[in-house]
């Protein structure tokens, strides 16, 4: 996939928002001959990661209605409650990809993980089923452990994810 270089971004930035270490991505674009001199506006591959317009899904999250739901091929197939961030934690907007997944990741965290494209963020299970449909999170996306393994095994890293 490819990342458009916004404001404020550094190479750390975005090795530490995909995941990836600055030395891929210094192989993977041997364009950049010094990882302190990227632009605005600049193309950088990150490496691992399909196209996300290659992928028929997309998710949807509604701070608001507190709701997620899944596309594919533009076409709505789900609509799963969620928890979101409270005042002072709340979930970033703006458009995100999953870049990796983790099932079982222990605490607070239930049954699967899946990392947003911006570092300690992501879409998760629930110990506390009843902090779904509040605002209650850390900033992250809660969802039901059985609607996060739902999502998660249709969903492929890559997949775009607009929150708004």
């Amino acid at each position: 996939m490819v990342h458009i270089v916004k404001r404020g971004e550094t190479l750390y930035s975005i090795s530490k928002n995909y995941r990836v270490s600055i030395a891929a991505l210094l192989k993977a674009n041997p364009h950049l001959t010094n990882q302190n001199n990227i632009y605005i506006g600049q193309s950088i591959q990150i490496p691992g990661l399909p196209n996300p317009d290659t992928i028929p899904y997309r998710i949807s999250i509604s701070r608001r209605n507190k709701t997620l739901q899944l596309f594919l091929n533009n076409r709505l197939i789900k609509t799963y409650p969620i928890a979101v961030g409270k005042m002072l934690t709340q979930t970033p907007s703006g458009t995100f990809v999953i870049v990796n997944r983790e099932p079982n990741p222990g605490g607070p965290y239930g049954v699967m993980w899946l990392s947003l494209s911006i570092a300690g963020y992501g879409i998760h299970g629930t110990n506390n089923p009843s902090s779904i449909g509040k605002e209650v999170s850390q900033g992250c996306v809660r969802m039901h452990n059985h609607d996060v393994l739902d999502l998660a095994k249709q969903v492929p890293n890559g997949t775009l994810v607009a929150i708004q």
